[in-house]
């Protein structure tokens, strides 16, 4: 048998937050805690004083008196390639905004692609992100798919890419563009490459892919069925924007006669192997059958925010069963990529839906616990995996720690776990993806940030100037 790695311990967390358990009631914190990496897994959860004195023989041992350690966070709805277009159309609503923005995003390139997807996981890096999906349905000028998911395996950070397509154009009656779209076959085919190509259906895989259609307003009903098909057959998930607006349920019941939902439930999308971005528009009865279905949902609370989409109704999707999930989304629909920053701004945005002057119905609310299982255990159950999302002996090695002496959170040290959604989110201190480390004392150890800025700024000066650095 080969030599096990050597164990690293984990010593004199002051706060470590597993998410073991169920969601409500939720597990409490541990204080002064240890936790033990073998390789890229956990072997070891529980009080300092109770570390096995034959692991600690033997590890590498780091102090983290003074830290909040928790699962890494799992980002499950983003569009990388448009960290390079931030702050445009800043008072436009979707389609207003997706008409804007479309002919700036087809000058994106290859080079593009890769530095804007390696910038945006840096920035989910240091926010406490340890994994991400990504949502590429625009190919122009050579891009493939594979460009992200170079960017993403040279940082670290585990991925899921999406193979994403637009196939209606607008002479067809769709939003888009028509060079915007490719053809179904081409489509089609290119998804059989990259699940070939990339996707890894193991335990504690750092690539998966899985077929992205983009919405009901870019797409045929043809290639939705299609895809579905084809996912099913190659034992991939499936995922598209779904309910994100009152436009789009305009859309739907003009052109298929039908809301979103039931849309989704003609082309053969529903399922435990299905997640829908934004679901802003889902009513009382789609919750239902959503949960019944095993549907997920990546609630993007900044982007409907800046696109005025409106509040998606998050806890009467969980009392429903309904998988949920945070995303930050594209990155001018945000305008970032800080993935704790989302989990606060979900917890907020739930204090505020209700009647204009009436406070809001507290069976609406979400707690600090909530947020992070969101960001947590609802990302893994979203992703459909069941080796990330919480602390526990045989679970990835996936952790962020958060230093609670930094001046954001003085005063607030009493309460660890609500420290982090309540106070302005900082910096993680440390990331941790698979036993690896990605980020130490702030800073990112796999990528050259300041030359990367350079990059990518360069990259986004040419997309939005019209091809003039």
């Amino acid at each position: 048998m080969p030599d096990l790695p050597r164990p690293l311990v984990l010593r004199h967390i002051h706060t470590l937050i597993t998410m073991q358990g169920e969601r409500e009631p939720p597990a409490p914190p541990l204080s002064d805690a240890a936790l033990v990496v073998r390789g890229q897994s956990i072997e070891w959860v529980g009080r300092d004083c109770d570390l096995p004195a034959e692991v600690l023989a033997q590890a590498e041992v780091r102090d983290l008196s003074g830290m909040v350690v928790l699962p890494g966070l799992i980002n499950t709805h983003h569009h990388l390639y448009q960290t390079l277009t931030r702050c445009l159309a800043p008072d436009a609503g979707l389609f207003e905004w997706l008409r804007t923005l479309y002919p700036i995003w087809l000058r994106l390139t290859p080079e593009a692609a890769y530095v804007s997807a390696q910038l945006g996981l840096a920035e989910l890096a240091l926010s406490g992100c340890t994994t991400s999906s990504d949502h590429l349905y625009l190919y122009p000028n050579g891009v493939r798919l594979d460009d992200t998911i170079h960017a993403a395996r040279d940082l670290g950070v585990r991925f899921h890419a999406t193979r994403g397509s637009m196939s209606l154009g607008e002479s067809q009656g769709g939003l888009p563009p028509d060079r915007a779209v490719e053809q179904e076959d081409t489509i089609l085919l290119d998804c059989e490459r990259v699940i070939g190509a990339f996707h890894d259906p193991e335990r504690y895989a750092m690539t998966r892919v899985a077929l992205a259609p983009c919405s009901p307003f870019s797409v045929t009903g043809h290639l939705m069925l299609e895809s579905a098909r084809l996912a099913r057959r190659r034992g991939v998930m499936l995922r598209t924007h779904l309910a994100e607006t009152a436009d789009e349920d305009a859309f739907c019941l003009a052109h298929f006669g039908m809301r979103p939902l039931d849309y989704a439930e003609s082309v053969e999308w529903l399922g435990p192997d299905v997640w829908f971005a934004h679901g802003v528009f889902f009513n009382a009865q789609d919750a239902q059958r959503l949960g019944q279905c095993g549907c997920g949902v990546a609630h993007c609370p900044s982007s409907n925010m800046r696109l005025a989409s409106g509040i998606a109704p998050v806890q009467q999707y969980l009392r429903a069963g309904v998988k949920v999930a945070l995303g930050v989304d594209g990155s001018a629909s945000n305008d970032g990529s800080h993935l704790l920053a989302e989990a606060r701004q979900a917890m907020l945005v739930s204090r505020v839906r209700g009647v204009p002057g009436q406070a809001p119905d507290t069976t609406d609310l979400l707690s600090a616990q909530d947020a992070l299982w969101l960001a947590t255990r609802g990302g893994a159950a979203v992703l459909g995996r069941d080796d990330i999302g919480q602390l526990a002996p045989g679970y990835a090695a996936d952790l962020i720690a958060i230093d609670l002496n930094e001046l954001g959170y003085s005063g607030g040290r009493h309460d660890p776990r609500s420290a982090l959604t309540l106070c302005a989110p900082q910096r993680v201190s440390l990331n941790m993806v698979g036993g690896r480390l990605i980020v130490e004392d702030g800073n990112l150890l796999t990528v050259d940030v300041t030359r990367l800025n350079h990059k990518h700024q360069r990259q986004s000066q040419r997309m939005v100037m019209g091809g003039k650095d």
